[in-house]
């Protein structure tokens, strides 16, 4: 079953009834009951929404991810459960005792998605991929050569052709703004999915900065990244001039449902973060060789 994101961007006041997360917008209105176990990210946007200890509490033990949003409505924090997997030690150790040459192995891999699904993603928007799928091919182990760099100059510069002077910048002007909500919905599915598997999204393959406490997460998220830029590009001609609407908050919050391709078979994005984690485990337990990360379908 595919997990459901939930959106509260009005005053609410949210508490626990017989273990089901409880909804009631203002005093005296009709409650609504919402079962936790169909649920996998949670976010909160909105300066008067009133959350009880217990709501917390089953949201965690449930492996729901938990996003707060600021005054600006953007995604700011993240919150996790601490134990997601009965053999959560095991996989600790082996993910720490992860050799340098397997790291290096794991990045080509992720590197060589990335550019297969922006090459992808330009030929669903209707431009040249160019040498994107070629670059892909000639990834190096660790990417030592820099092709991703290589391939993102070349990447954003043609995926909004209708924006010349687009440039991806976390604080640049919009679309930036629409990006950045759309990648923290598919990095909060990625941390919680990284947890559900006993891995640490702490300590990273790639990314190593010391004040990023989801650096896992930002590696494995990077072939899911083009998925997130074709939702954007497909939200109208007007992305250069667009604030965060409900409409553009509910077009993206749809992002974990959104099908890919997996294995060979399709299944919603969510799903494929699972399975993509879940190899990634076997990685660092030396079980198999390979992270499973989604394509675009045909």
């Amino acid at each position: 079953m595919i997990s459901r994101t939930i959106y509260f961007g009005n005053p609410a006041y949210l508490s626990i009834r017989n273990d089901q997360l409880v909804h009631r917008p203002s005093e005296g209105s009709t409650e609504t009951i919402i079962p936790i176990e169909d649920l996998g990210v949670v976010i909160l946007d909105h300066g008067q929404i009133t959350i009880t200890h217990a709501v917390f509490d089953r949201l965690l033990v449930n492996n729901v991810a938990v996003i707060t949003c600021d005054r600006t409505h953007h995604p700011t924090g993240l919150l996790l459960n601490l134990a997601g997997h009965t053999l959560q030690s095991q996989r600790f150790r082996a993910q720490i005792a992860a050799s340098k040459p397997l790291l290096k192995q794991l990045w080509q891999q992720t590197v060589r998605a990335k550019l297969i699904n922006q090459a992808a993603a330009l030929e669903v928007v209707g431009v040249e991929s160019g040498n994107m799928r070629e670059w892909s091919r000639a990834v190096a182990s660790g990417d030592s050569t820099n092709l991703e760099a290589r391939a993102a100059s070349y990447y954003w510069k043609r995926v909004f052709p209708g924006l010349k002077r687009f440039r991806r910048d976390q604080e640049g002007d919009a679309p930036n703004n629409l990006l950045n909500y759309g990648y923290a919905i598919v990095r909060a599915c990625v941390a919680r999915s990284l947890v559900g598997s006993g891995l640490l999204p702490t300590l990273g393959i790639f990314h190593r900065n010391q004040y990023n406490h989801y650096c896992l997460a930002d590696d494995i998220m990077e072939p899911y990244r083009p998925f997130v830029d074709v939702s954007v590009r497909r939200l109208g001609k007007n992305i250069d001039d667009a604030i965060i609407t409900p409409e553009i908050k509910r077009t993206l919050l749809s992002l974990p449902t959104e099908d890919v391709v997996i294995g060979g078979n399709r299944s919603p994005l969510m799903v494929a973060v699972q399975r993509t984690t879940a190899s990634l485990a076997r990685c660092f337990e030396k079980t198999d060789k390979t992270i499973l990360y989604p394509t675009f379908p045909q």
